[in-house]
């Protein structure tokens, strides 16, 4: 007898429109969620219950990431926020009901204004230094085309690099399935990131800058940085191009990164998940190693990549989700709940594996004072640690509980 379809751990009917952003903090215990009217919520993973729920924005959310003490939010009204992280009282974290001043909107620090044209979410780089009056760098499209990008400074919001794109080349592009074309269309989707050491050395302001972008006819461009850091540029100058990939015939509508910076896997609305090496520093290598996998399900809007990099999640136009394994692609199974677009995914980090609260310079709770976290058992935070979270069309946010897929284990 076929074992009954899996079924969520948790759902939760938080929004009134569709939910079109989540995040998981890197400690796992707050969930943001984001919706078609600017709506953000943010959701206690131990309760799962509000710890803050505001109208961030006027229209539509495009992204929300978690910052320090800090959470960012962009919107579709061309604006991206930067809110005082709410703090976790504890009643909430113990399951008690929020009281008026529990669910007071968080504290606007400041704001940046934005092209959003495009639908394109911001990509939040911190800085390697913590002695820096930059704490971070943020890729976002230009505030005039949307087919070129801009990199901003937070938290003084200096644009240090305008237009990176070539905006003069109108010249035909060649790419690895022998097709061409004059422009790529506008940024559906893009990566900011640090390329891993190449040579020995002892300074961190020696990382090479990267920009990985999808573009909207379907192709991939990777860009590394030429300026020296801290040089503000204008006009895609100090930028050049490392590789080009089209994998996709119709336009790149999510892409994900692997943690460590190794590989991307992209989707669209046609049957095929892109992977690209971010480790090749040629284009004949990325032809070579640029790999477009066929699925049977075409139409996908949502891609996530687990935080070891081994298995993936893509969300299709049918409200389905469908994990895969990285490298063979082979299905892991299919998620059923949802019966319109899944829109968001988000895995929560491996518990004691790959995150730690470093990357964003945060704390790894969100209390005040020195309240301890041992209301959980380390299980029950591995457990966590394997959650899957999807959210879509029907306005409701998924959990599900997956297993670890390594071998050799049954849970």
């Amino acid at each position: 007898m076929a074992a009954p379809p899996p079924s969520p751990l948790h759902t939760l009917r938080i929004h009134q429109q569709l939910v079109l952003a989540l995040f998981v903090s890197s400690d796992n215990e707050r969930i943001y969620s984001g919706d078609g009217k600017g709506w953000v919520v943010i959701t206690s993973s131990r309760s799962l219950r509000a710890i803050a729920n505001w109208e961030a924005h006027k229209d539509g959310l495009l992204g929300i990431e978690e910052y320090g003490e800090h959470a960012i939010t962009h919107g579709r009204d061309n604006k991206i926020h930067v809110w005082q992280r709410p703090t976790e009282s504890v009643s909430i974290r113990q399951g008690g009901v929020a009281s008026l001043t529990d669910q007071l909107p968080p504290m606007l620090s400041y704001s940046l204004d934005v092209n959003a044209l495009n639908f394109c979410r911001f990509s939040l780089l911190p800085s390697p230094s913590s002695d820096s009056e930059v704490t971070a760098l943020i890729a976002v499209p230009n505030l005039v085309e949307s087919s070129l990008a801009d990199i901003w400074t937070l938290p003084n919001c200096t644009r240090l690099h305008a237009a990176i794109g070539n905006p003069e080349d109108t010249s035909a592009t060649h790419f690895s399935d022998g097709r061409s074309g004059n422009k790529p269309g506008i940024i559906m989707s893009m990566h900011l990131y640090y390329a891993p050491w190449t040579l020995p050395s002892t300074s961190k302001a020696q990382q090479e800058l990267r920009l990985l972008c999808a573009y909207e006819d379907g192709g991939v461009v990777l860009r590394r940085r030429t300026a020296p850091g801290g040089m503000q540029t204008v006009e895609g100058r100090g930028w050049e191009v490392i590789w080009k990939s089209r994998l996709h015939v119709e336009s790149v509508m999510a892409m994900a990164v692997s943690k460590d910076c190794s590989f991307a896997l992209t989707v669209s609305a046609d049957h095929i998940v892109g992977r690209y090496d971010l480790n090749t520093l040629t284009q004949i290598e990325a032809e070579q190693s640029a790999r477009a996998f066929r699925t049977k399900h075409p139409g996908n809007g949502a891609i996530s990549i687990r935080d070891d990099g081994r298995v993936c999640a893509v969300g299709g136009w049918d409200g389905r989700v469908r994990p895969y394994s990285t490298k063979s692609f082979k299905p892991l199974g299919t998620l059923v709940y949802h019966k319109e677009n899944c829109h968001a995914l988000a895995f929560a980090s491996t518990y004691g594996g790959c995150t730690t609260d470093r990357d964003f310079g945060g704390t790894s709770d969100g209390l005040d004072g020195d309240e301890d976290e041992d209301d959980m058992t380390d299980e029950e935070k591995r457990q966590r640690g394997r959650w899957l979270i999807a959210a879509g069309k029907d306005r409701r946010v998924s959990i599900w509980g997956l297993m670890s897929f390594e071998k050799g284990t049954t849970a």
